[in-house]
């Protein structure tokens, strides 16, 4: 546990890339293999379930550390953290132990069915005997939030140091439900499995943004134009008969789409395409907040595939018949794209393909596709591609032949009614805000509706300005909200909207972030949520009921 302290601590000493590499590998060389597993357990998100509430955490810590429960409160409220402020609080004791990384862990999945009391008890001693770094680390563990700024990519980026092997098969062999109460570390990193070699992806290309304009990119007749389409990045390979479906994130998803296991005879083996997972609601593209009802469930009911499924919009092939066919250039690859779509699916007899394929548009001059640019919502893509005719697919982000040109962000005025504190260095300024439109209510009065969270887009000088007004100026608090007057004006860009049942407003937006401290405006000023649903493009209230759209 000490090991694994030490390395929490200076994991989050460090934005260094390379160094938080490098103290992983030195801890994977040098822990017990129990300890690697479940490191890579915790760092991949495989956490034991949580044994105590956070509540009861709160308490019993107030108790230990001799102090007033709301003083506790407080001093979370201040800190934002729950673990920091019980390492923090609780006096260092006497003890020590030498007690591994693993032994807390299975010590915590026996505690969570005990009694309040013996939870308690295990709490106090162990408290008692952990130094500061290493009680944060245990609570942390206890919570069951154990966030540290360390990808999964990154995590595995520093086991392939440490034992050599392929980063992509370790990210294959990491995948799937394996238990790290019950599985070895030479079952799961050592031992060599023809089976990992399948389903290695090629690394991604990405494109940079247009910076100066399209016109600087020379003659429109080099360049092909599709639309950016707003979904998943990801590969989907099909080879020996198996699929996999690789993210751009280098994360193993294919259990989580089950609908392109009908790829699987339909388009021939030795296939690797690039593309977009979009969701795919009542046969027409639907928009990024459905695909969240996907993003992230453990196991798809058959409600939620029948309720949105997903297809892949392909816009490149990077291996055909088995090759790797990634240095010819971007239109003949379309080419040999094109006609498989053309003779593998539509002849084939398999029914319901999830697969379309990213229209290739030419044009005559960069007008014409500054025209198409403005269709992009409608299109429901977030702006355009460029990729040069002749281009190879290159590793990475790189500069020249890819570039993306997205759509201006819609924008709307908003009135800010909560604050909360935010992390990190501005854990002591309310910097998080919440933001509401005006909507008429049933009386026919107009009343503030909250639709939006942001917590960028000001300066520090501007967020030290709004802390101190919001210190001055709030009506209630709620732990560590505070209500304020409604009093300042705020421009909130974002990139999207869609209707959501989740949401009071009834609508949804995503990337939303401050452009500007309306200083020149007052509340009546600012947008209702009529002005803001009238942004949604048409076609996105397919899953709402005519009553509920005139609601």
């Amino acid at each position: 546990m000490k090991d694994f302290a030490n390395l929490i601590k200076i994991l989050d000493s460090t934005n260094k890339t390379n160094l938080k590499v490098r103290a992983l590998a030195d801890y994977f060389l040098k822990a017990s293999d129990k300890d690697k597993v479940w490191t890579i357990a915790i760092l991949s998100h495989r956490r034991p379930p949580r044994p105590v509430n956070t509540t009861l955490l709160r308490t019993w810590a107030a108790e230990l550390s001799n102090i007033p429960l709301w003083l506790f409160e407080e001093s979370y409220h201040i800190v934002g953290d729950l673990a920091e402020t019980i390492a923090l609080v609780i006096p260092a004791g006497e003890k020590s132990t030498n007690k591994s990384l693993t032994d807390f862990l299975e010590e915590m999945i026996a505690l969570k069915p005990k009694t309040e009391e013996v939870k308690k008890a295990y709490l106090f001693d162990n408290w008692r005997q952990l130094n500061y770094y290493e009680r944060f680390v245990f609570t942390k563990l206890i919570t069951g939030g154990f966030r540290i700024g360390v990808s999964q990519k990154l995590m595995t980026r520093a086991l392939a140091k440490a034992t050599e092997i392929d980063e992509d098969v370790l990210a294959y062999k990491l995948m799937g439900n394996w238990n790290p109460s019950t599985i070895s570390f030479q079952n799961l990193i050592l031992e060599e499995n023809e089976k990992d070699y399948l389903s290695k992806p090629y690394p991604f290309y990405l494109a940079y943004a247009v910076e100066d304009g399209v016109r600087n990119l020379g003659n429109v007749n080099d360049w092909s134009v599709e639309h950016k389409w707003d979904g998943i990045r990801c590969q989907v390979i099909i080879r020996n008969g198996e699929l996999f479906v690789w993210s751009r994130g280098e994360e193993l998803v294919t259990d989580k789409y089950p609908e392109f296991q009908k790829f699987i005879g339909a388009i021939p083996n030795g296939t690797v395409l690039d593309g977009e997972l979009l969701p795919y609601p009542n046969g027409e593209i639907g928009t990024f907040n459905d695909l969240q009802t996907r993003i992230g469930r453990k196991s798809v009911s058959k409600n939620l595939l029948q309720k949105t499924p997903v297809v892949l919009k392909a816009y490149d092939l990077l291996e055909w018949q088995g090759k790797d066919i990634r240095t010819k250039p971007f239109v003949e690859r379309r080419q040999i794209l094109e006609k498989l779509y053309a003779d593998q699916i539509t002849m084939t007899t398999f029914d319901g393909l999830p697969l379309l394929l990213s229209e290739r548009m030419g044009f005559n001059d960069w007008n014409a596709v500054a025209k198409e640019r403005q269709r992009a919502r409608e299109m429901r893509s977030e702006g355009l591609m460029l990729k040069r005719n002749d281009s190879s697919y290159q590793v990475g982000r790189k500069k020249g032949d890819w570039w993306k040109w997205k759509v201006d962000p819609l924008t709307i005025d908003a009135v800010l009614t909560y604050a909360m504190r935010g992390h990190g260095r501005r854990s002591n300024l309310f910097t998080d805000y919440t933001f509401a439109l005006w909507q008429e209510n049933e009386d026919g009065q107009k009343e503030l509706v909250t639709f939006a969270k942001a917590y960028s887009g000001l300066t520090d000088k501007e967020f030290r300005e709004v802390d101190t007004w919001i210190k001055k100026n709030t009506l209630e608090r709620f732990g560590p909200v505070r209500s304020v007057t409604p009093y300042h004006v705020f421009e909130i860009a974002f990139e999207g909207i869609a209707y959501s049942k989740r949401h009071k407003s009834g609508v949804a937006t995503r990337f939303p972030r401050i452009l500007r401290w309306r200083k020149d405006k007052k509340i009546e000023d600012a947008n209702s949520l009529e002005d803001i649903k009238s942004r949604i493009p048409s076609g996105a209230n397919t899953n709402k009921s005519e009553k509920e759209l005139e609601k």
